[in-house]
Order: structure tokens, then sequence, then C-alpha cells
């Protein structure tokens, strides 16, 4: 029996927090790093799915996908105010066409955490181990 890991889990960095997200395909373990970066930003319990976003990206290879995916939805955050928790994705080559659920920032409500100001390329890293997919990234805070 395969080992059960969590979908995400937070890395401890010496100025920036990072994340190791998994899943049985590479769309889910793009799914689970999504996930983990709003967990950095937010306790993900109190955020609402009343919204969605789709979203498209390109890149030349996966891990330029996996870095535009991300900073498109903190380019959301910023410029219209969501937090997002949940998070549908589908990868044909080099294009992912996602939908991100969440809702608009709540101060009243939502208890955050640190703020994600970009993707870093510094130990970024997309893997297979035991049949899953395996992403690391670090975040500037």
């Amino acid at each position: 029996m395969a080992q059960q890991h969590p979908p995400f889990e937070i890395l401890e960095h010496t100025a920036d927090a990072g994340i190791v997200a998994r899943g049985a395909t590479l769309a889910e373990a793009f799914a689970h790093a999504a996930e983990g970066m709003y967990a950095l930003m937010v306790d993900l319990e109190g955020v609402r799915e009343s919204e969605s976003r789709d979203v498209s990206v390109e890149a030349k290879d996966v891990t330029n996908l996996l870095t535009n995916w991300l900073l498109e939805l903190l380019f959301l955050t910023e410029t219209e105010g969501l937090l997002f928790r949940r998070f549908d994705v589908e990868i044909a080559g080099t294009t992912l066409t996602g939908r991100a659920h969440g809702e608009h920032l709540d101060l009243s409500r939502h208890l955050l955490g640190g703020v994600v100001k970009g993707v870093t390329r510094h130990l970024l890293e997309i893997t297979q181990e035991d049949g899953a997919h395996r992403v690391t990234v670090l975040f500037d805070m």
C-alpha cells in the first residue's frame, strides 16, 4: 500500500516560505500547490466558495507553467481582493486551464497570515515519486 502524504506541507526557509505539494496527477499537484500558497496567506477554513474565476496560462515548460499559474492567482488576489481555497486544474502539454473558487477578502472574518509577494525560482522543482507528482515552491513573503 502506498504511503499517504498530505496534499501539501509548509516549508520553513530563511526569509521566505514555501510548500511541497503532491498529487496523483500533475494537475492535482498544481491545484494543491495553489491551495498551499493560499494557506500561507489565510486560514482556508474561513474562506467560502461564493465566487470563482477561470484562469488560463501557457508557458515554455511545466516549471514555468507552475510559476505562471501561481502568479496569475496572486494577480487576481491583488487586483480583485479575492482569496481562493479550492482549484480545478487541467493541463495539456504546457497549457493550463483552471477554475479557482473562493471569495472577496473580509477582514472581519478572515484570519490572515503572511503576504505572498511572488513566486521564486529558488528550489523550484517538479518531480515524480512513487507514481505521484511532487511540486516544491518557495514564495517571496
